[in-house]
């Protein structure tokens, strides 16, 4: 397997997918999970609702690298393939929208796209609009140190948790974090003397 990509910063276009509680049924359908590769994911991205009327079959949104979404995005099942699909699709973040009701991510594709080096990034309701009002094809610039959005809408700043953003940062997934922390780790091992059942 490929080792993860890191996230830092990215300048790239927008692509407007309107709508809450998109599930991870739509964002990639049961019917392709029983591949036994990781790969091949990106062009079955919404198979279901692809056509002259999707976004992201609009001539503007070609190429687009970030993709804005409403509140509870990847709701549904756990699958971890929805994040596959919206990565090998050419897509570095998703930006979604906060509400006083909803999230804006389900907490199983937040913890998947943690996992797998996708950068989520969640707005306020007015902030969000901000970007989204852009449309599809405007560019924006994605800093992910200093936590902000740049447009020709001004500069939104954004919150992440510490450990989520020093982890995409880094491109590390759980394994690669624990691996930090090896040398910790291995002298727990030598001084401990757990119990060995005879």
């Amino acid at each position: 397997m490929k080792p993860m990509r890191g996230f830092t910063s990215h300048t790239g276009k927008i692509v407007v997918m309107p709508g809450d509680q998109v599930d991870t049924d739509r964002i990639i359908p049961a019917r392709f999970l029983t591949r036994v590769t990781r790969s091949g994911y990106g062009e079955l991205l919404f198979a279901d609702v692809r056509g002259a009327d999707c976004p992201l079959d609009q001539p503007e949104a070609q190429g687009a690298t970030f993709m804005v979404v409403g509140s509870n995005f990847g709701c549904g099942s756990s699958r971890e393939h929805a994040v596959w699909a919206i990565m090998q699709a050419g897509f570095r973040a998703v930006i979604a929208k906060v509400t006083a009701e909803s999230s804006g991510y389900s907490d199983i594709f937040r913890q998947n796209s943690a996992n797998c080096g996708l950068l989520l990034i969640e707005l306020p309701e007015a902030e969000h609009e901000k970007v989204a009002a852009l449309g599809s094809g405007a560019e924006i610039h994605v800093d992910l140190p200093s936590q902000t959005i740049q447009s020709a809408a001004g500069e939104v700043k954004f919150e992440i948790k510490p450990a989520t953003k020093q982890a995409v940062l880094e491109g590390l997934d759980l394994i690669g974090a624990t691996e930090k922390h090896m040398p910790e780790i291995e002298a727990y091992e030598t001084r401990s003397s757990s119990y060995i059942p005879r």
